[in-house]
């Protein structure tokens, strides 16, 4: 029997699929490179969530018009925690040229 994961209903809809949209916005293959390139440029390392948030790097690529911090703080605890997994499993959808040339993002330490 394999892992299936238990869905937990979002509270906040609009909130969490207008920044789910601009999440995969940003790791689309037209605009990938250009969002590691800020997160780089940021001093950022790619899983910090929450870093990527405060420098508004979503709005910086033209992933969207608003605040992402904005939109992540309206949402729930458990929205919260649903995006954050959204978010670390689209950093590990990004192709092995791109982890590659962007390692020093990608590192632990």
């Amino acid at each position: 029997m394999a892992f299936e994961q238990a869905t937990i209903k979002v509270e906040k809809e609009k909130e969490f699929q207008e920044l789910k949209s601009a999440i995969s916005r940003a790791f689309a293959p037209e605009s990938v490179e250009k969002y590691l390139k800020r997160v780089a440029s940021a001093g950022l390392r790619i899983r910090d969530f929450d870093a990527v948030l405060v420098k508004r790097v979503l709005e910086q690529v033209g992933a969207l018009a608003g605040s992402a911090k904005d939109l992540y703080a309206a949402l729930t605890l458990t929205d919260q925690a649903q995006m954050k997994e959204f978010y670390l499993s689209k950093i590990e959808e990004v192709g092995s040229g791109l982890r590659a040339k962007f390692h020093k993002l990608y590192q632990y330490y």
